[in-house]
């Protein structure tokens, strides 16, 4: 079977949905493929700054995340050796985080769309991109022998992403530290205030912070070294006896009533920096967003909120060559759409890699004077890439967008 599509999208994460609402806006219609058969929820909870809710704005869907999730403006960072404690303000502009479920976001953009947007269950099996004069189109073949042609082709499929391989980028690396991630559940209520509680000690990090009263999202970040379980079950031991023995016991209980079901443990990997000022982000009508384009190390909790100003950035450029062509995408002008796009965003994911990276080495590994030093000159100029305002989409009237959608529907 052979279909015929405007843009592809690979992937159902943050990015990849994302992306498909920011083109819906502008009157684009996409098809996202997904190798999973549901929509992925790895990651439990993650924490949104001001900058993604600006994205949010910009795509139409904050209001749904607003509605259920109460903003933290302060916390505090235990030093487990000392029992030191420092509080820690959030306030950015009048503007504050929310931590979310990691699924209730997913939800949220996946409702804005068409319910045939995503294809579940769909592998594919190779690329190609022919020249047709001086238009690409871009040719995927499928696991079940589905052939896609399609103007443009967007990975938004992770760090191990197929499509930045195919692009010719460099593998992401291994950074040295490992996470462990998971939803804490006490069904009588947690009693913790709403704020973003944290410890330190030496080489290792952890930290909670309530997404209602009866579940809080918990993180551990430790020296990859050591391979962790993999069963949920042994991964919430080593944590407790291994790991985190040593911790305050608020961090001990949260860890005890973790769901299992959401508890994962994972090396975090990360782009070179001068892999993405340098490499090729984009070749033609196709190019990468999300992890795919910059894994990155979570210290400055930027991987899901840059996802979102890609999506948006990405929409921006490829609507703005649809309404200047009388709502046509056309072939021969994608190349141009994704250069712009790419430009826009190669030196902004670099500095986000690097800021992130910078922030974990200093919080995990650092001598005691390069800390001082970090946090009273440095850490403030690292934490003013939450205040980034990736801008909106272009106007379109939201008869426009429907029709546009009914019409690619029939």
């Amino acid at each position: 079977m052979e279909t015929v599509e405007d843009v592809v999208i690979v992937g159902a994460g943050i990015a990849g949905l994302a992306t498909a609402v920011a083109l819906k806006r502008v009157g684009v219609r996409s098809l996202i493929l997904e190798k999973s058969e549901t929509l992925r929820s790895t990651g439990a909870g993650l924490t949104l700054t001001p900058n993604a809710w600006l994205a949010l704005d910009a795509l139409g869907v904050s209001h749904k995340l607003n509605a259920l999730y109460t903003p933290f403006t302060r916390g505090s960072v235990t030093t487990v050796a000392t029992g030191a404690v420092q509080e820690v303000l959030f306030t950015v502009n009048s503007q504050v985080p929310r931590s979310v479920h990691r699924k209730a976001l997913l939800e949220a953009l996946a409702e804005e769309l068409p319910a045939d947007s995503i294809r579940f269950s769909s592998k594919f099996t190779s690329i190609e991109q022919h020249k047709l004069g001086d238009a690409s189109i871009v040719v995927l073949h499928l696991e079940d022998g589905t052939t896609i042609k399609s103007k443009v082709l967007i990975g938004c499929d992770g760090v191990h992403s197929v499509v930045a391989k195919w692009l010719g980028l460099s593998a992401p690396v291994h950074s040295g530290q490992a996470a462990v991630r998971g939803l804490a559940v006490f069904p009588q209520g947690h009693g913790f205030n709403k704020e973003v509680t944290q410890f330190k000690d030496v080489v290792k990090g952890a930290g909670f912070v309530p997404l209602n009263d009866k579940e809080l999202y918990w993180f551990l970040i430790c020296p990859e070294g050591e391979n962790m379980a993999r069963d949920p079950q042994l991964i919430q031991k080593e944590v407790i006896e291994k790991y985190a023995y040593n911790f305050p016991s608020q961090f001990l209980d949260v860890v005890r009533h973790a769901d299992l079901s959401n508890l994962t443990w994972a090396p975090l990997l990360l782009r070179r920096p001068w892999d993405v000022i340098f490499g090729n982000l984009s070749k033609g009508n196709i190019t990468v967003a999300g992890d795919a384009m910059h894994p990155m190390t979570p210290h400055l909790a930027q991987g899901g909120c840059s996802a979102l100003e890609d999506a948006v950035v990405l929409g921006r450029h490829i609507g703005n060559s649809f309404i200047k062509n009388g709502r046509l995408l056309v072939s021969e002008e994608m190349a141009r759409a994704l250069d712009g796009y790419v430009k826009e965003r190669r030196w902004r994911a670099a500095t986000l890699i690097t800021a992130s990276f910078l922030s974990t080495w200093m919080q995990q590994g650092g001598s005691q004077w390069w800390k001082k030093v970090f946090y009273a000159f440095i850490f403030p100029k690292l934490s003013n890439v939450a205040r980034y305002d990736c801008g909106t989409l272009p106007r379109v009237s939201a008869s426009a967008e429907l029709q546009h959608s009914s019409d690619k529907s029939d």
